[in-house]
């Protein structure tokens, strides 16, 4: 088979593989919708998780059930499933203790183009097919589902970790895809007034619809301070951290009033150290909390997601604003999620089923 790979750290090509064979508990996966991630950019172009050679990308994928294990009961060749970017190995410690995603190492959960080839190829692999599908109900677009498997899973755990208050103030940094999850997430959990950091027409827009009530421009000064002029001086409940550099974590400690959660969903690909500020932090003791997670995966967690697009709580597909037809354009959509045009929220390549 055919898939497009990481040769080296700032390269990728396509390459030939064999067909990835299929364990008793397993499935092997034929792609109908594969998204680029802006971690595939990190891991590529910021050599985040270090050289990889010869790595199929990709995590964010929904297809056709291509072959199971003799031990899968719920999926059977030919079923059309959602695949979460993260798929934990359900039966150890770590899952047991309710970090599933960090199941056998920190990040463990995370092994598409991590520790083992990704969904950008004609076929991919599934561990524990049971518990790490979902099925793909017929009045949902693929190309709509693939934004529930990676964009949404995070965004919404962003909400779900910040221990938002009903009615409570929620600043969100970064207003990608995963941002604008969290804007929808902080939405459902709750918020009354959301604030939307970012510049982008395309996002701004989506953000609103969203349930954003306020948008706030870096370029217009200080973050911190904009966000407390709004709120009297206070700062706000929670801090959802989606986006930008290291400085980013100063921006977010400056918006949080004491009580409150930061709450990072952001990957930050390079560097030693992050910086917190230490007067805004109340010297450590100012009863700020940071709290971090990886997107969480697994059967129940889609079927979760899925109900609230169908019963109409929100529409993954506003987060799509480029459709390629055709798995030979995955490396154009790829090189378009690295340069990030102001158009850009995310794109997704279509496969005839």
């Amino acid at each position: 088979m055919k898939g497009l790979a990481m040769k080296r750290i700032n390269e990728i090509g396509w390459i030939e593989k064999d067909k990835p064979s299929c364990g008793p508990t397993d499935a092997i996966i034929r792609p109908l919708a594969i998204a680029p991630c802006t971690s595939d950019v990190h891991t590529v172009w910021e050599g985040a998780i270090g050289d990889r050679h010869d790595l199929i990308l990709g995590h964010e994928a929904v297809g056709v059930v291509d072959e199971v294990g003799d031990q899968v009961k719920v999926f059977k060749k030919g079923d059309r499933v959602i695949v979460p970017a993260i798929t934990p190995d359900w039966g150890s410690d770590a899952a047991q203790r309710g970090f599933s995603s960090q199941t056998n190492a920190p990040l463990g959960g995370w092994k598409f183009s991590n520790d083992k080839d990704g969904s950008m190829a004609e076929y991919f692999h599934v561990n524990e097919a049971d518990f790490n599908l979902a099925y793909l109900p017929d009045e949902m677009t693929p190309e709509d589902a693939c934004m529930m498997v990676d964009m949404w899973s995070t965004g919404f755990m962003g909400a779900e970790n910040a221990n938002i208050p009903l009615g409570g103030n929620v600043a969100v940094l970064g207003i990608g895809a995963v941002g604008l999850s969290a804007i929808l997430g902080a939405k459902l959990q709750g918020a009354a007034r959301i604030f939307a950091v970012g510049t982008r027409p395309v996002s701004v827009k989506v953000a609103k619809e969203y349930g954003a009530t306020d948008i706030i421009s870096y370029k217009d000064g200080d973050t911190g301070e904009q966000i407390k002029a709004a709120t009297n001086g206070e700062g706000v409940d929670a801090v959802i951290v989606a986006g930008g550099g290291p400085d980013i974590l100063i921006d977010a400690v400056n918006c949080a009033r004491p009580g409150s959660v930061v709450s990072n969903i952001n990957y930050f690909g390079a560097g030693d150290t992050l910086p917190i500020p230490r007067v805004a932090w109340g010297f450590g003791m100012a009863d700020i909390d940071i709290h971090t997670g990886l997107c969480p995966g697994g059967r129940t967690r889609m079927e979760q997601l899925t109900a609230l697009a169908l019963t109409g709580r929100g529409d993954p597909g506003k987060l799509i604003t480029h459709r390629f037809e055709g798995l030979e354009n995955l490396e154009e959509a790829l090189l378009l999620m690295k340069d990030k045009p102001k158009d850009l929220i995310k794109p997704v390549v279509i496969i005839d089923d």
